[in-house]
């Protein structure tokens, strides 16, 4: 079984697991685990398959993403992990939760629920495959293209941190785009409905976003009784960017809080 790749911030202290999103990479979680290494976790900031440097597969569903977290944790010794994820890295922590529930301690669900999402991601995705890099030489002309497929320039911005260089003068992608372009049903699905977890658990929800409902309350308490949530105003799905500090300090004090 492969490894996934990992920074590690911090050599000692609980040991705080971070999870990326979709399209995402643990480089974009960095500031907020050096604060928490400051605090005396020791973070591991993680790229999940088919994500960042970690291993390309062809196979892409969350049993096996989980699994992956599950074979980190074995081959690194970790036992009574905190996890936190983002999105998709949310419901990876959901399934590692109810499948792997003697290596957790507690989690944090950042901006998703558990249930199933539509497909949303096809018009991204769509620009992300047709980058060319036979013809796109630089970031500006890969912004550029990937414009007429995505309009925000935040969200470009994002995307495009996964530009590298493969061989001077040469981009690429950091992520596997042939197999995650036909990932967006393995991406909406939900956790079994017998699945459940009693571990202390916080959901947090931008107040814009329209991932976590309030209808989805009782959904939440299903799978996971002992949940918690809390909403961080004024941010949309990408919270922990748009409001940083408040993000940190809420999800700082409910680790505190475990103790």
């Amino acid at each position: 079984m492969s490894l996934l790749h990992s920074t590690i911030i911090g050599d000692s202290g609980q040991d705080l697991l971070i999870l990326h999103g979709f399209l995402g990479m643990s480089d974009n979680w960095k500031t907020h685990a050096k604060n928490w290494s400051k605090l005396g976790y020791r973070v591991h900031l993680i790229d999940q398959r088919n994500h960042g440097r970690s291993f390309w597969s062809d196979d892409f569903y969350y049993e096996l993403l989980a699994q992956d977290v599950a074979y980190y944790c074995e081959v690194h010794k970790l036992k009574e992990v905190l996890l936190l994820g983002h999105s998709m890295g949310g419901k990876t922590a959901m399934y590692f939760a109810c499948s792997y529930p003697t290596v957790l301690k507690a989690m944090v669900v950042t901006d998703i629920a558990p249930k199933q999402y539509m497909p949303h991601h096809q018009k991204i995705l769509q620009g992300l495959s047709e980058l060319n890099f036979e013809q796109i030489k630089t970031r500006n002309e890969a912004d550029a293209f990937l414009s007429k497929f995505v309009f925000e320039p935040g969200v470009r911005m994002f995307l495009l941190k996964n530009l590298y260089w493969e061989q001077p003068g040469k981009l690429g992608l950091r992520i596997n785009i042939e197999v995650l372009k036909n990932a967006s049903d393995a991406i909406g699905k939900n956790i079994s409905d017998e699945a459940q977890s009693m571990h202390p658990c916080l959901f947090v929800k931008g107040e814009s976003s329209d991932y976590i409902l309030d209808s989805d309350t009782l959904t939440i308490k299903h799978y996971f009784p002992n949940a918690e949530q809390v909403t961080i105003p004024e941010t949309g799905h990408w919270l922990h960017a748009e409001k940083p500090k408040l993000f940190f300090d809420t999800v700082s004090q409910w680790f505190a809080g475990l103790n």
